[in-house]
């Protein structure tokens, strides 16, 4: 199969609906894109009902182009990652991956430039993150939540306001960060080092302030990344956990039970701020984030370092932490349904406590004169407990 074919079934996919965030490539389904977190078919000419195991394979062998280093990866783990180029019209970051003895290929549209905090409409406290010095900044949500875009805004912001050295450890490069104040080097993982452990062991001595690691995956990289922390730098990463308790639970389970209380003292001392996100359905198509946001402080440390307990979790902290910038998903859903950009029952649905959320939403429901309850024509029983004929 030619390049010039891959491309004309690629650009077909990008462009059958609208807001295409994924091209699906899956055996005995036809070629299939996300549109608006739905997956919708694609029609082809000539039509393509039902891919076979054979031209899944031919499309992944050719996206791999000879990579003896990915399709060893492939072979030996199952899956692997890299990045394509569509022509003038979009960079794609690619998962191949085996399943039932076939191969499968998603790919998920990237940008065709690095996004601002404002046309991102992430919360102001954004900007605050793009001023910090040193620690650990961690963007956390499932796959496809589009923690990598918010880095990359951050990122932006750094690059718009500060000369600082930027080194950047991807899997792949997914943002291509323009040279603006900032100097970036960009290294994607396979072509430019081996793990991430290797790579930010090797970015301390290439003299950055600020380290992007794509994704914290083992105990080495949280471990060198705290060590790149204490001395002076700012390091952003990821981890696909859903909320801050599950964050720093997720870090100290890394390591051994001896070793628990040193990471929790170390977290304590470098941590600055845990995002967690979601994607929910927008109100006339499309989606829109909701925000879990924790920034350290006196109380934060606290929990992290002893645990959190009955009295003091961490939802408590950020739902009372709202005048330093922090905010729960339940507040960060609220906000979007009194703007209108989600319906009651996708904000039900995402709720992380449903009983607070559903009082929250009454009163914006009754604010604006809607019916609360389901329950009408009620009155009052003036003959309860009287007897017959008195």
């Amino acid at each position: 199969m030619r390049k010039q074919q891959i491309d004309y079934i690629f650009t077909t996919m990008l462009e059958s609906y609208e807001n295409v965030s994924d091209l699906n490539i899956t055996v005995d389904r036809p070629f299939q894109v996300e549109s608006s977190g739905e997956l919708k078919p694609v029609t082809l000419k000539p039509p393509i009902n039902s891919i076979t195991p054979f031209q899944a394979e031919i499309l992944a062998l050719n996206l791999l182009n000879g990579d003896r280093r990915l399709t060893r990866h492939l072979v030996e783990t199952g899956s692997c990652d890299i990045s394509y180029q569509l022509a003038g019209k979009a960079r794609f970051r690619v998962n191949i991956f085996s399943q039932k003895g076939c191969y499968s290929t998603v790919m998920r549209q990237l940008a065709p430039r690095v996004p601002t905090i404002e046309e991102l409409d992430l919360p102001p406290v954004f900007h605050e993150m793009s001023e910090e010095k040193n620690g650990i900044i961690l963007v956390t949500g499932a796959t496809g939540s589009g923690k990598s875009t918010s880095l990359a805004a951050i990122l932006n912001e750094i690059n718009e306001k500060y000369p600082v050295h930027v080194v950047t450890l991807e899997d792949p490069v997914e943002y291509v960060h323009p040279q603006k104040k900032a100097t970036f080097n960009q290294r994607e993982l396979g072509m430019d080092f081996d793990s991430f452990a290797s790579g930010l062991r090797a970015a301390l001595r290439q003299a950055p302030k600020v380290i992007l690691v794509g994704e914290m995956r083992d105990r080495e990289t949280v471990g060198i990344a705290l060590s790149a922390a204490e001395t002076g730098h700012l390091v952003l990463s990821t981890l696909h956990t859903i909320d801050a308790g599950q964050t720093i639970n997720r870090i100290v389970g890394m390591f051994d039970q001896e070793e628990e209380r040193q990471i929790r003292i170390r977290l304590t001392d470098s941590l600055r701020w845990i995002v967690c996100q979601r994607l929910l359905p927008k109100v006339g198509g499309g989606r829109v984030a909701a925000f879990e946001m924790m920034k350290t402080n006196l109380r934060v440390q606290d929990a992290v370092m002893h645990g959190e307990t009955e009295d003091n979790t961490f939802y408590d902290i950020i739902e009372a932490g709202q005048a330093f910038g922090m905010m729960t998903f339940d507040q960060s859903i609220v906000r979007l349904f009194e703007q209108g950009l989600i319906t009651e029952q996708t904000a039900r649905s995402y709720a992380s406590r449903k009983s607070v959320l559903g009082r929250a939403l009454d009163s914006i429901k009754a604010a604006r004169g809607e019916q609360t309850t389901t329950i009408d024509n009620l009155s009052i029983d003036t003959d309860y407990g009287r007897r017959d004929g008195i």
